[in-house]
């Protein structure tokens, strides 16, 4: 039996701002990665998603970025691992409180935009997040890119970890993402992302940019609810993992 969670970035509104399509999609997700107010969110929207993922029954983990509203966390900063650790620790202790609030526990964490990416290729950077993890709750998960340097860091550092991978990036040989400003870095045929999440869980590799077949570890699929059509879409990925005898279900079930 194949099993797999799904997860989504919820929880970046801010102030009088939507963005995304929260209240629908954590219907379908099984873990929800939500914004804990320094790329995106704000203390209300972080209370208002915890409290939907409670109701949804869908595991909830921090997702804390750089300080960066205005770029939405998605432009490099000049960090040092030190630094990575005390934003990090800073983020989850405001989620925390939150979470608590709700009694809910916290089942992972999971970097958002830059510093996901930077600490994906960057051993110290990563190391500063999970640093952050261990000395906050060493049973939190690092939910981190498939054969990236934050998974590497976490396995180095003893810290349970899940693979991500993504149904609508494309990827590069190394098995990094491809960057939003390259041509193909995103892939919008329905039909192609879906069968690749298909393939990527049950064979085990997804094919590069450049046509390679690269082997890759599947534990949550990142689905991203802040497009038009992304209800339908995490619909079907659903029905179609369900037709390939995939189980959905939230990775803290299943991560030892």
């Amino acid at each position: 039996m194949y099993r797999v969670d799904l997860n989504s970035d919820l929880g970046e509104s801010f102030g009088a701002y939507r963005i995304g399509m929260d209240e629908e999609v954590i219907r379908f997700v099984t873990s929800a990665n939500i914004a804990c107010g320094w790329h995106a969110g704000d203390p209300v929207v972080l209370d208002r998603t915890i409290a939907a993922a409670k109701e949804c029954g869908a595991a909830i983990g921090a997702h804390p970025g750089y300080p960066d509203l205005l770029g939405f966390g998605r432009r490099n900063l000049a960090v040092s691992p030190q630094d990575m650790k005390a934003y990090v620790l800073y983020q989850l202790g405001a989620f925390s409180a939150f979470a608590k609030k709700h009694g809910m526990e916290i089942q992972h964490l999971k970097a958002h935009g830059a510093m996901y990416n930077m600490a994906g290729k960057d051993i110290a950077l990563a190391r500063g997040i999970c640093a952050a993890v261990k000395d906050f709750d060493r049973d939190i998960i690092l939910l981190g890119l498939a054969n990236s340097e934050l998974i590497n860091a976490a396995e180095e550092m003893g810290l349970r970890y899940a693979s991500e991978v993504f149904a609508d990036r494309a990827y590069e040989e190394d098995g990094s993402l491809v960057a939003r400003g390259k041509e193909g870095s995103m892939i919008h045929d329905e039909d192609i992302a879906i069968a690749r999440v298909v393939k990527m869980v049950t064979t085990g590799y997804v094919t590069a940019i450049s046509g390679k077949e690269i082997p890759v570890k599947a534990d949550s699929i990142c689905v991203h609810g802040d497009g038009p059509k992304a209800l339908a879409f995490v619909d079907k990925i659903r029905q179609a993992l369900k037709a390939a005898g995939v189980e959905v279900v939230r990775f803290g079930s299943f991560i030892k």
